[in-house]
C-alpha cells in the first residue's frame, strides 16, 4: 500500500437525539455527506452518537435497590442500540461508501439476534468502499456506565492499516489506562482516535500527552449536547431542572505528534473540524522518542496483550462421539461393498 504523506481529517461535534436512533442516524448520514464535500479521507464521530450518550439520567438506581421505573429508561434505551451489521450500519454503510473516506462512530451495541440486554460502548470502523474493518468496544465503561454498558475484551482492539497510517481507537478514560495506550503503540498506531464524553479542561492535556508519549496525532471527538437533544418527558423530570441547557459544551480537538494543538478544542456548539495533516511529522517527531522503539527497554518492560474472545458459554463437541460415528460411517460403507 502506498504511503500518502498528507490526509484531510474531519472530527464532527454533534449532537445524538437521545431514545431516537431513526433520527441520530439520518443526521449522522447528513454530517457524513456535509464532511464529504471538502474530500476528506477520515470522518471521525462522538462516542455512542448512534444511541446516545444518557448523560443525567440515574436508571432509579441505589445501592442494593432497582425499581420498574429504571428498568422501563433501560428498556427504552437498550431498543435504541444496534447490531453490528445491522439495519443502521447498513444505512451508514451507503453513506460511506458514496463519500469514499474511512469513517469511525460511536455506537450503542447489542448482540446481534439475542435477546439479552448487554450493551457495549462500541467503535465501529468503515473502509472508504462502505464496508465494515473492525469495532472495537470499550474495555471498561467509567463510574455509573457500568450500569447499563458491559465490558469488552481484548478481541476488539484493532489498528487498522490505511494510505495515510495506522489508525487506532480508544474511548474516552480508555485513554488514561496506561497499558491500553501501550497496547496502541504496540501496534504502532499513527492517528490515535480518542472519541469521548469528558469536556472537562483535564482532558485536553490528557490528549496533548497522548500525542507526545505516543508521537501520533490524536483527534479527540465528543458531542455537543443540549437538553433540546433529550425527549420533553425526560427534560421535564425534577433532576433537568438543576442541570444546565448545555448538557455537554464539545472540546473535540486535534493535536501534533509534538503535543501542539492543531486545532484547538471547539466549545459550546456544533460544528465539523476539517484538518490536513502533514503525516511527515510523525517520522520527524519520533527522532528522539519512539515509546516502542529506540526508547523502549525491553529488557526491563514488557506487556502481554490477551486478544482471545472471552465466552461465558463454550461449546466442545465430544470427540469420541464423533469418532464412533467416523467409524459407523466407514462400516455401512464396507457392508455396502459386500
Amino acid at each position: 500500500m502506498e504511503k500518502k504523506q498528507s490526509c484531510k481529517v474531519a472530527v464532527i461535534q454533534a449532537g445524538a437525539k437521545l431514545f431516537d436512533t431513526e433520527a441520530t442516524v439520518n443526521k449522522a448520514i447528513k454530517l457524513i455527506e456535509e464532511a464529504s464535500k471538502e474530500q476528506v479521507d477520515l470522518i471521525l464521530f462522538p462516542e455512542v452518537f448512534i444511541g446516545g450518550y444518557p448523560r443525567g439520567l440515574h436508571f432509579d438506581t441505589y445501592v442494593g435497590i432497582r425499581t420498574d421505573s429504571g428498568r422501563n429508561d433501560f428498556y427504552r434505551y437498550a431498543s435504541g442500540a444496534v447490531e453490528i451489521p445491522g439495519k443502521e450500519t447498513d444505512l451508514i454503510s451507503e453513506a460511506v461508501k458514496k463519500a469514499g473516506a474511512y469513517v469511525v462512530i460511536g455506537v450503542i451495541e447489542k448482540e446481534q439476534h439475542f435477546q439479552g440486554a448487554s450493551l457495549y460502548c462500541t467503535a465501529v470502523i468503515f473502509g472508504p468502499d462502505g464496508k465494515i474493518l473492525a469495532k472495537h468496544r470499550k474495555l471498561k465503561p467509567t463510574g455509573s456506565e457500568r450500569l447499563i454498558w458491559a465490558e469488552g475484551d481484548g478481541s476488539t482492539l484493532p489498528v487498522i492499516e490505511t494510505p495515510f497510517g495506522r489508525i487506532g481507537v480508544l474511548i474516552c478514560w480508555e485513554n488514561y489506562m496506561p497499558l491500553a495506550r501501550a497496547a496502541m503503540y504496540g501496534k504502532g498506531v499513527d492517528l490515535y482516535l480518542a472519541p469521548t464524553a469528558d469536556a472537562r479542561d483535564g482532558w485536553f492535556a490528557s490528549m496533548q500527552h497522548i500525542a507526545l508519549e505516543g508521537r501520533c496525532f490524536v483527534l479527540s471527538c465528543n458531542q455537543y449536547v443540549t437538553k433540546d437533544d433529550y425527549p420533553e418527558d425526560v427534560r421535564n423530570r425534577p433532576i433537568f431542572s438543576e442541570l444546565e441547557e448545555e448538557l455537554c459544551r464539545g472540546g473535540s480537538c486535534i493535536v501534533s505528534p509534538l503535543g501542539s494543538f492543531i486545532e484547538k478544542p471547539l466549545i459550546g456548539e456544533e460544528g465539523i473540524i476539517i484538518s490536513e495533516l502533514d503525516l511527515t511529522q510523525i517520522t520527524k517527531s519520533r527522532f528522539d522518542f519512539d515509546v516502542i522503539g529506540h526508547y523502549a527497554r525491553n529488557d526491563v518492560f514488557s506487556l502481554t496483550v490477551n486478544e482471545k474472545k472471552q465466552q461465558a458459554v463454550v461449546y466442545v463437541q465430544d470427540e469420541i462421539t464423533e469418532t464412533k460415528s467416523v467409524h459407523q460411517e466407514e462400516n455401512k460403507e464396507l457392508d455396502t461393498k459386500k
